[in-house]
């Protein structure tokens, strides 16, 4: 459960100059996204975009899937810090504002931030898939984010439960967002009636058995 995605850089920036180098390529990528998708994507057309040397790009990444896996990288670690700084004032028992929560900035991301709608968290390029996909990255740091929230344990049947939760909302998601471009909201509703109806069973206390009078 301590796994922590890193993201594919063949370089990681040290001075501040390249990190700054590094997140205007990355937007750069993200726009590109949004204007021409994954397969007209080039790294040359990044680096022009971002206004650096083609050399610049190379530096970080081997070619275009690994510019586009860091991209979903750094899309989970913003949403992951979008939904912490939204759950300080939630109750620790509320876990159904936490799912509210997680879905909630997921459909604003997808809504708003470039090449958001297009990778996400990388789960949607059909290039080289790896074994474990991006969803397995998104359960880890999901779960650890709701036991940290609910003062338990990020343990196995925590984890499996929050991946199926995940799966289920990616698919139907990606169904919403197909049905309407800015996302249909009767499947998000029903989406979060699924995931509030599976979550319960693991995430609700079990109940006290009642004396008999």
């Amino acid at each position: 459960m301590d796994r922590v995605p890193q993201p594919p850089l063949r370089r990681t920036p040290v001075q501040q100059r390249s990190a700054d180098r590094l997140a205007r390529i990355l937007d750069a990528c993200a726009e590109l996204l949004d204007t021409c998708g994954y397969e007209e994507l080039s790294t040359r057309a990044v680096a022009v975009r971002a206004g650096v040397p083609i050399g610049s790009v190379y530096r970080f990444f081997g070619n275009k899937r690994a510019l586009v896996d860091a991209l979903g990288h750094r899309n989970l670690d913003r949403y992951a810090e979008r939904v912490t700084g939204r759950l300080v004032p939630l109750p620790a028992g509320d876990w159904r504002g936490v799912v509210d929560v997680m879905l909630d900035e997921y459909l604003a991301m997808k809504r708003t931030v470039p090449g958001f709608a297009l990778i996400d968290f990388g789960a949607q390029v059909p290039v080289g898939a790896p074994a474990t996909g991006p969803n397995d990255e998104v359960a880890d740091r999901l779960a650890r984010l709701f036991a940290a929230h609910q003062g338990r344990e990020p343990d196995a049947e925590l984890r499996r439960a929050v991946l199926v939760a995940v799966e289920a909302a990616d698919a139907l998601l990606q169904l919403a967002f197909r049905v309407r471009e800015s996302g249909d909201e009767g499947i998000v509703a029903e989406t979060r009636r699924l995931l509030r109806a599976y979550l319960a069973d693991v995430l609700d206390p079990p109940r006290a058995p009642q004396a008999s009078a």
